[in-house]
C-alpha cells in the first residue's frame, strides 16, 4: 500500500551533526521501498553549528524538503535556550499542519535529538489523526543526566525530560531507538508501552557515500607526512564519558613505546575533529595528555570538525581505523558503520553489553575489545598493545569484514525496516489504537 510520510527532523545536512543521517538515510532509501518521504527541517540560517556542503550534496535533488523558521539564537541564548527543538517548535508544527492539509500524509515520524518536537505527538494523533513513530537516537532520560547537580543546566534538562518523555510516548504509535538496552530502559520506566510497539534499529551507514571520496582527498593528504609511518586514525569528538577508555588506549600505545620502540616509531596515531565546539582556539585535549604520558611522537592530534566526506576519505586512505566508545552499555557509535564499509582494518574498544562491539565482533575485520565496566578496562592495556603492533606489521594479516555480517545495517536495509513499521502503523485508524497503551 505504501504512500507519504513526513519527517521532522530538526536537523539536516548541511547541518553537520551527527544526528542528521537518521533522516538523511531514510530520505534517499525510502523510496526504493515504495514510501514517498517528505523532509521537516529547519532552513540552514537557523543552524548554529559549522555548515558541511559536502554532506548536503548527497542528498539527492529529489528528496523533497520543507526548511521551516526558527526563532534566532542570539535571542533565545539571552535566556539561556539554544536547542532547535525548541526554537523551531511552532515552526515544525505550522509547516506539517499545511502539509497535512495539501497532501494525503499517511504517518508521521520524528528523530532526535532534539527530543522537544516528540512532544508534538499528542497534536499529531489527535487532531491530524495520524499515527506518530518517536526515533530516539539517545536517550532523553539518561542514567547520567540523573547524577547532573539538580540547579545545573544539564540537571534541569533532565528533569524536564523526566516530566515530559512520557507525555510525548503515550501519543507514539511505535517507539525506535539505536539499541536494544535503551528500550528497555523505556520499557522498565514506563510499564504501559507495549514491548511489540518497540524495534532497535541502529543508525547503519550508506556504501554509495565513499563514491564522493573519489574526488576528495583525505584531510591528512595535503597537512602531514604520509611517508612510511602507519598510520592509525580516530575520526570523531572526544566527550567526558570517552575519557576512561581514551585513557587505557593512551596507556596501551604507551606500552608499545616503552617495550617496542621501534615499532612505535613506525607509528602514527592521528585524532582528528576531537573537538565539536565551534569556538577557536580549539581545545588539544588528547595531544595533551600523549605529551604527559611521552607518547607525542606517536600521536597527533588535529581537533578542528572535518566534513563528512572528509572523515570518510580520512578512514578509507589510512593503515587502519580506531573505534574506541564509552563506558555505557547503550552508547552505539554510528560511525563504526562507515569504518567497517570503508574496507580498513580496525582495533575496536567498547562497552561489552553494546550494540557496536557484538556487530563488530560478528563483522570481522579487525580487533573487537570488550569491558563490562570502567575497572575492567584497564585489564585491556595488553590485548589494545598487541592489536596496535599488529595493525603497524601485519595489516594484511586482517581478513576483511564480511558484508554480510552488517548487509542489515546498510541505509537501504534501515530505510526497509522502518517502511515495515509505517506500514504496519498505517494500518489503524489512529495512533492510540496502534499503541495499545494503558
Amino acid at each position: 500500500m505504501s504512500g507519504t510520510i513526513a519527517i521532522v527532523s530538526p536537523h539536516f545536512p548541511p547541518c553537520s551533526l551527527a544526528g542528521v543521517h537518521r533522516a538523511r538515510h531514510l530520505a534517499k532509501h525510502l523510496p526504493a521501498h515504495g514510501w514517498r518521504p517528505i523532509v521537516i527541517r529547519a532552513h540552514e540560517t537557523q543552524y548554529t553549528e559549522r555548515l558541511d556542503p559536502d554532506l548536503a550534496a548527497l542528498v539527492p535533488n529529489t528528496v523533497e524538503q520543507i526548511a521551516t523558521g526558527a526563532m534566532p539564537a542570539s535571542v533565545t541564548r539571552l535566556i539561556g535556550v539554544g536547542d532547535i527543538g525548541l526554537r523551531g517548535f511552532l515552526h515544525f508544527k505550522r509547516a506539517l499542519s499545511q502539509l497535512a492539509q495539501t497532501t494525503p500524509l499517511r504517518a508521521v515520524l520524528i528523530t532526535g535529538s532534539p527530543y522537544y518536537p516528540m512532544l508534538l505527538a499528542k497534536w499529531i494523533s489527535h487532531d491530524l489523526q495520524l499515527p506518530v513513530v518517536l526515533d530516539f537516537q539517545d536517550p532523553w532520560v539518561s542514567s547520567w543526566g540523573a547524577t547532573l547537580p539538580e540547579l545545573s543546566k544539564g540537571g534541569l534538562a533532565h528533569r524536564l525530560a523526566v516530566m515530559l518523555e512520557p507525555k510525548a510516548l503515550r501519543h507514539a504509535a511505535f517507539v525506535t531507538s539505536v539499541s536494544e538496552i535503551q528500550n528497555q530502559e523505556m520499557a522498565a520506566r514506563y510499564p504501559w508501552i507495549n514491548p511489540k510497539r518497540m524495534a532497535a534499529i541502529p543508525i547503519g551507514g550508506d556504501p554509495e557515500d565513499f563514491n564522493a571520496t573519489q574526488t576528495h582527498h583525505s584531510a591528512t593528504a595535503s597537512t602531514v607526512d604520509r611517508s612510511e609511518r602507519a598510520e592509525l586514525v580516530f575520526v570523531g569528538s572526544v566527550w567526558p564519558r570517552l575519557s576512561n577508555t581514551l585513557d587505557v588506549f593512551l596507556d596501551a600505545v604507551a606500552q608499545v613505546a616503552k617495550t617496542n620502540p621501534a615499532i612505535a616509531q613506525r607509528l602514527a596515531i592521528r585524532f582528528y575533529g576531537t573537538d565539536a565546539r565551534l569556538v577557536e582556539p580549539p581545545v588539544y585535549q588528547v595531544a595533551q595528555q600523549a605529551e604527559r604520558k611521552g607518547i607525542s611522537f606517536v600521536v597527533e592530534e588535529f581537533p578542528r570538525r572535518l566534513s563528512f566526506v572528509q572523515a570518510l576519505a580520512t578512514m578509507a586512505g589510512a593503515r587502519g581505523v580506531i573505534l574506541l566508545g564509552s563506558d555505557e552499555p547503550h552508547y552505539t557509535a554510528s560511525k563504526i558503520y562507515p569504518a567497517l564499509m570503508s574496507g580498513r582494518p580496525y582495533l575496536s574498544v567498547f562497552h561489552a553489553a553494546s550494540s557496536s562491539h557484538s556487530i563488530l565482533s560478528r563483522a570481522g575485520g579487525g580487533v573487537s575489545l570488550g569491558f563490562e565496566d570502567a575497572e575492567a578496562i584497564r585489564n585491556l592495556i595488553d590485548p589494545i598493545s598487541e592489536a596496535l603492533v599488529r595493525l603497524a606489521c601485519e595489516p594484511r594479516s586482517f581478513c576483511k569484514s564480511d558484508p554480510a555480517a552488517f548487509e542489515a545495517y546498510t541505509a537501504h536495509a534501515v530505510a526497509g525496516r522502518f517502511a515495515a513499521i509505517f506500514e504496519s502503523i498505517a494500518q489503524g485508524t489512529t495512533a492510540s489504537q496502534c499503541a495499545s497503551l494503558s
